[in-house]
């Protein structure tokens, strides 16, 4: 009697299934380890504060600093305004020591609260690009990571207030600072907001 086990492959499977095999596992294992090298990656931008000189004597990004250290920044960099992307939260560790280090140094505290992932309304675009241009320079703005609100607040000063074309702009707006461009993915509010304010503006994008 004949089984199902003993019948004979149609030539060439028994030789293709397991090479279909190692070139899916070897693709598995480079997508796993880019994110655990991205996920390194970021997770160093994040301890490190992130913080970038963006536009020397106008404009510095940075994730959440401590008080002492935004305290030394400010110092250092000579920073008139930071303007904090995260929103008023008085009574919270991070904000009110940042509240203070501000004062201390002489720098004006701004809270402009928006969330990463939620695109902004044409109402609050408009209210973060007249911040970005009446705000006293230089300029630190910061959200929590320093990755996504901070990138499209970076974006929009370079390209609009400081002129920079619109390609080299948006590279703020990239995994370089830890912000991932993907469209399922909920930070990628960021990037529509943007876009929705290119067509505002009458740019290519």
């Amino acid at each position: 009697m004949t089984t199902t086990e003993n019948l004979p492959l149609p030539t060439g499977v028994s030789a293709r299934r397991p090479r279909l095999v190692r070139i899916l596992g070897r693709v598995a294992l480079t997508v796993a380890g880019l994110a655990l090298a991205f996920g390194a990656y970021a997770g160093i931008l994040i301890l490190s504060g992130n913080f970038h000189e963006v536009l020397p004597g106008q404009l510095y990004r940075s994730a959440q600093l401590s008080g002492v250290r935004l305290a030394e920044e400010i110092d250092r960099y000579k920073i008139k305004t930071v303007i904090n992307l995260r929103g008023t939260n008085p009574g919270r560790s991070w904000y009110d020591d940042e509240v203070a280090a501000t004062a201390a140094h002489g720098a004006t505290h701004i809270d402009f609260g928006m969330s990463a992932r939620r695109d902004l309304t044409p109402e609050k675009t408009q209210a973060l690009l007249t911040l970005l241009k009446t705000a006293e320079q230089p300029i630190l703005v910061h959200c929590m990571s320093g990755a996504d609100r901070t990138g499209l607040a970076t974006v929009i000063f370079l390209q609009q207030v400081a002129g920079v074309d619109e390609e080299v702009a948006e590279w703020q707006l990239s995994p370089i600072y830890g912000h991932i461009n993907l469209p399922f993915l909920a930070a990628y509010a960021m990037d529509d907001s943007w876009e929705k304010l290119e067509k505002v503006l009458g740019l290519d994008s």
